[in-house]
Formats: structure tokens, sequence, C-alpha cells
């Protein structure tokens, strides 16, 4: 089988390409990225070399490339990955994530509706449906639940989980969607906040915290994720959402203290700062029917996946100060002298 993965390149979906590629030796795996300032190539170094295994730089909302490529390559499956997906930035610019975010998606279900398919699965986020009320921890996302987005990334994944729907309905396309709980875990950009706090307390530079921090999130580590989609995409029923969670809320402050005396650095590093406009309080997914259906369920908690993933960066600090001092952006053209 042959799968293109859009977005491979970045946090999410580098880790399902690493998980896939040396999963499935036996498939054919295309990672598609525009190598935004969120993809980067290093992440992939590892990779280079299997021979199931091929890069390709482009953008899914450009409507002759994407054609070109499924005219190519006549993938059997797609994995969208491939989203602009930092709420800050959707905040002061918008209209980027309207167009890879929404048209991007659009573009790749047109190309599936062309050449055929045997499943397009769009990978999206717990934040289409707004969020939960701090004093009610009783209350879970179910796929039932109405969309309901905060932000206008948010408004725009929401968005394309419509068209993903609408194609599957008008045009008969095989179609799945996950929506996951927050990730962390290796090769997270480090404007997020659990690699922001490990990189800046290494540093012992003050770690800005929005409001008083009690906003809260479920945290998934992001392999348990990959195990996820890959259930999905391989048993899951067409026309179905899913959601994935990890049973493992913290409040953002929560959060932060847990890395700071992880690495036996002072509280006094933690710095608030003002809100962000339209800050979602809580997220807590119900995954009952992945765990039910598909039979997965998360590996790591957060007690456990924490330390693993502080390790990692420990590791790699490499990597990570590449990407802090812009140096990554460089690699793909040293690795492709353009």
């Amino acid at each position: 089988m042959k799968y293109i993965v859009t977005g491979g390149a970045g946090f999410i979906g580098g880790n399902y390409m690493h998980f896939a590629v040396n999963t499935y030796p036996e498939d054919q795996w295309i990672c598609l990225d525009k190598l935004t300032y969120a993809g980067n190539l290093e992440t992939l170094k590892p990779l280079e070399g299997k021979p199931n295994y091929h890069f390709v730089r482009g953008d899914i909302a450009d409507r002759e490339f994407i054609f070109s490529l499924f005219e190519k390559e006549k993938p059997d499956f797609v994995i969208n990955f491939a989203a602009e997906s930092h709420v800050d930035r959707s905040v002061t610019d918008p209209d980027i994530f309207v167009r890879t975010n929404v048209m991007g998606t659009v573009t790749l279900l047109d190309a599936c509706r062309s050449f055929g398919i045997r499943r397009y699965h769009q990978v999206s986020t717990d934040e289409v449906y707004g969020d939960l009320p701090l004093d009610r921890p009783d209350l879970f996302f179910t796929e039932e639940n109405q969309i309901k987005a905060s932000s206008p990334y948010s408004a725009s994944k929401a968005s394309a989980d419509l068209f993903v729907m609408a194609y599957h309905r008008t045009f008969g396309i095989p179609v799945t969607i996950s929506r996951c709980s927050n990730n962390y875990g290796p090769y997270h950009f480090p404007e997020k906040l659990i690699p922001l706090v490990i990189s800046r307390a290494l540093k012992e530079e003050k770690i800005p915290v929005y409001g008083n921090g009690a906003n809260v999130r479920d945290w998934l580590y992001v392999t348990d994720h990959c195990r996820a989609i890959d259930r999905i995409v391989r048993e899951g029923r067409s026309g179905e959402v899913y959601n994935i969670g990890g049973h493992n809320e913290r409040s953002n402050l929560e959060v932060v203290k847990t890395i700071l005396h992880a690495l036996g650095k002072p509280e006094s590093l933690i710095e608030y700062v003002k809100d962000r406009p339209g800050h979602d309080q809580r997220y807590a997914m119900d995954p009952a029917k992945i765990e039910r259906e598909l039979h997965w369920e998360p590996e790591y908690s957060f007690d456990t996946g924490i330390p693993v993933t502080i390790d990692w960066y420990l590791k790699n600090r490499e990597w990570w100060e590449h990407i802090i001092s812009g140096e990554y952006q460089k690699y793909f053209e040293e690795q492709y002298k353009i």
C-alpha cells in the first residue's frame, strides 16, 4: 500500500512518520510537507535512506501541485496532519489558517475524489468543541458534541472537518476524522508549552504563564496518538469521528511546576502574563468510542510520559537549539542543494 502523509515534518506528523515507516516496512510512505516554521526536516533524518520512505516538499493548498502528485503516486491512503496549529498566531494572522487548514483540506479532498483512494483521514483537534467549565469535572467532549470553535485556529479546523464529512456524504469519499487532546513528546516545536518550559528552564529564563495558569488540558503522549490514528485508518468505520484522549488532565500551572521540579529549577522562574484573547478554560476528551470499537487505549500516563519527554529534550538539545536559533531552516537547502 502507498500512503501520502501530509505535514509529516511537523511534531505529530513527524512522530507518525517514524512510527509508520518502521512499523510497516512493506508499505510505501510519502511525506509531504511545505516546511514552514513548524516543519523541520531534521526531525526526519533517521528515516533518510530507508527504501519505503520518500520526502516531497509542497503545499497542500497548491491545486496544480497536489493533482500532479496524486497522478504520479496514485496513493491508496491519505493522512492529513498538515495544518497551521499555533493558536496565538491565528489571533494575529487568521488568513493563512484559512488557506492551509480549509482550502488545503478541500484541495486534498478534490484530489481524492478525482483519483480515488481507500481512505482519507483528517487529523483534527479537541478545540473544535470549544471548551468546558472548570467547575464541571464531570463533563467531557464526546463525538456527539456540537462544534463550537473559540479561536480562528479552531474555526479553521472545524471548517475542515465539515468539508470532510460533506465530501463523504455528497461524493462518497471514504473518510475518518480523529480529534485528539493536547499532545506532548519528542520533536515538539519549542513555541508550545511543554518544550517552551523545558528549554527556558534549562537556561533559567522566565517562563510566561497566561492568566493565573488555571486553564486545564488533557495531555496525550504523541506515540499513543500515532497508534490511535493507525488503528482508525486501518480499522475505523468510514464516515466516523473518533475522539482520542489521554485521561491526563492538568492545569497549565501544574504542568509548568511538574517540569520545574523534575529539572530542579525554582518556581520563581514563573512569570504570569496577560491572558490570551478567548482562552479556552478546559478540554477533556471521552475516548470511550475508540476504546470500545477499536480496542485502543493510551500506554502512557502523564506521570510516565513527562519524564520520557524531558529526557528526550535533554539528550537532543541540538535539535531544539537549532530551532530557537533558526538554524534548522537551513537544513533543507543544504540537504537538497537548492
